[in-house]
């Protein structure tokens, strides 16, 4: 029986186990990857957080290089490996979790290896596990190449033709760029592009939105309500270059498909030969078998992350508390709270 067992060892269940670690809890973490950091090396080979360095580091370990510069994606698989044995977190690895339930005053959960039993129960899988992609996309013909943005890693996996690239967040945004570079490419949104400079000065933009106090806006301020309706902006203008030099062609929202063409929102189609869904993910749990837990609208009941059920909390879901609850910004702040309710 364990005192505390966290599911999920990314950033947000390294910071839990930073913190469990001055408690005298018996813990450990549970992940299916093979490895720290695989999750991370697994994106896109180009991918550039837009997040500096001064405000890309878990809670007591400063990740080294220019304070303003911002890191790649091995980068920070690296720091991630780093911190695991600088502070001696305990992890279980190539561990599948089949199923959580409740039996009375403790936590049962099934792996692919082992039952475990513990007091408290930390989900730190996040938000970005199963790919949104909309039912349409499956009347598309085989032909075309459809790829997830988690699943895109360079140009070299595409065939020949053109790209649609659709969603017009920041991983939509590097990846549209980056393959513009040798094909016609397409870019649908459901909005209208916003873009932040990722400098200003000297200094990240991040910089200042510290300063300016909009880092620790809470989701329950008027300030932080305010940026969650907004979205998030595409950080860096090299999509926006790219779209004035029409190396980019933009298109509204995707609306349906048929076997060869995909329908837009204004009704023109397009012919696409690869199609990259840069959607996002949506939240599924399918494996926590515990009433009570997500409301009518499948979203997590909690108050900063704690759930409604007794010793059950999540970390790392979007805008848990702040605006950088799901980053490795902000998460040691949510960690550190967890923590200290259990």
């Amino acid at each position: 029986m364990y005192d505390t067992i966290v599911i999920g060892a990314g950033q947000a269940g390294l910071a839990t186990g930073y913190y469990l670690k001055q408690t005298k809890q018996s813990f450990i973490l549970l992940d299916k990857c093979s490895e720290v950091g695989e999750s991370w090396k697994e994106r896109y080979d180009s991918l550039v957080l837009f997040t500096p360095r001064i405000y890309s580091s878990l809670p007591g370990m400063v990740l080294e290089g220019e304070e303003q510069g911002f890191p790649v994606k091995d980068e920070i698989a690296s720091y991630l490996k780093k911190y695991v044995n600088k502070f001696k977190i305990p992890i279980q690895f190539n561990t599948t979790v089949v199923s959580v339930t409740k039996v009375n005053d403790y936590f049962l959960i099934e792996t692919n290896k082992q039952e475990y039993q513990s007091k408290n129960v930390v989900i730190a899988t996040g938000s970005f596990q199963t790919p949104s992609i909309p039912s349409f996309s499956q009347g598309l013909s085989d032909n075309i190449l459809q790829l997830h943005s988690s699943q895109y890693k360079n140009p070299e996996q595409l065939i020949k033709g053109n790209v649609l690239v659709i969603g017009g967040g920041n991983s939509g945004a590097q990846i549209a760029v980056e393959v513009s570079e040798e094909r016609d490419t397409y870019l649908a949104c459901s909005g209208k592009l916003k873009f932040l400079p990722m400098t200003v000065g000297s200094k990240s933009i991040f910089w200042w939105f510290d300063k300016l106090g909009i880092l620790k806006a809470n989701e329950k301020s008027l300030f932080g309500k305010l940026l969650q309706q907004r979205g998030d902006p595409i950080f860096g203008h090299e999509l926006k270059k790219a779209i004035h030099n029409n190396k980019v062609i933009t298109r509204e929202r995707v609306t349906g498909a048929n076997e060869s063409q995909v329908i837009f929102k204004d009704t023109s189609t397009l012919e696409a030969n690869n199609i990259i869904w840069a959607t996002g993910f949506k939240m599924d749990f399918p494996w926590l078998k515990i009433d009570g837990v997500f409301n009518r609208e499948g979203k997590v009941i909690h108050e900063r992350g704690v759930s409604n059920i007794q010793g059950l909390s999540f970390i790392g879901l979007p805008w848990q508390y702040r605006r950088g609850s799901a980053l490795l910004q902000g998460v040691g702040y949510d960690a550190e709270f967890i923590v200290s309710q259990i």
